[in-house]
């Protein structure tokens, strides 16, 4: 039921999709009517007694007006189709509601299931609890791991400052070493 409930209820938005394009052409046919009255009226004015060019306008005014007719009756027709669709969906409802009485006698049968799942419900606990121990033990381990971590945070400290040194005593040993060879230098070139 509720499948076919589906199928009339998707039509129906076809047919609604359907009627707001022939609104389209409407308003499309109105504005364009618009403006032929415009030009019709702008062409009898300048006219005057000859007025050729108004009955050119004024055929085009009725066409428009022929097509308006035809849109108009084309939203009837959807409209109908509407209607029809609508009553369809009402008889797919009833029956949707015979199939809910159904399930409300298969609601008493699970009434029962659910007293198995109480017992099912107990048992979860208890393996919740056992989860929650193990959790704790997780956290322990957590603890020890941010204690391992803050040794290893001052190792690395002592490291720095180690290097630091060894950056320190470098410089010292370059400038030594520039030293030394410039004095090099100048004791060979006074040969």
């Amino acid at each position: 039921q509720a499948s076919r409930t589906n199928d009339i209820v998707t039509g129906l938005a076809d047919i609604a999709t359907h009627i707001g394009e022939v609104g389209c052409m409407i308003n499309a046919i109105a504005g364009q009517t618009n403006l032929l009255a415009l030009n019709a009226t702008i062409e009898a004015a300048r006219a005057g007694e000859a007025g050729k060019g108004f009955a050119v306008v004024a055929s085009e005014v009725k066409n428009l007006a022929t097509q308006t007719t035809q849109a108009t009756e084309d939203i009837s027709r959807q409209v109908a189709s509407v209607r029809d669709a609508t009553s369809q969906a009402v008889q797919a409802i009833q029956g949707i509601v015979a199939t809910i009485g159904e399930i409300n006698q298969i609601s008493t049968e699970i009434a029962g299931a659910m007293d198995q799942q109480g017992a099912a419900t107990r048992e979860i606990a208890g393996n919740v609890e056992a989860a929650a121990r193990s959790t704790q033990d997780v956290a322990a381990n957590i603890d020890d791991v941010t204690r391992e971590t803050e040794e290893v945070g001052g190792i690395a400290e002592q490291v720095r400052d180690a290097a630091h040194t060894l950056a320190d005593q470098s410089n010292v040993l370059q400038a030594t070493v520039s030293g030394f060879a410039s004095q090099l230098r100048r004791d060979h070139a006074s040969r």
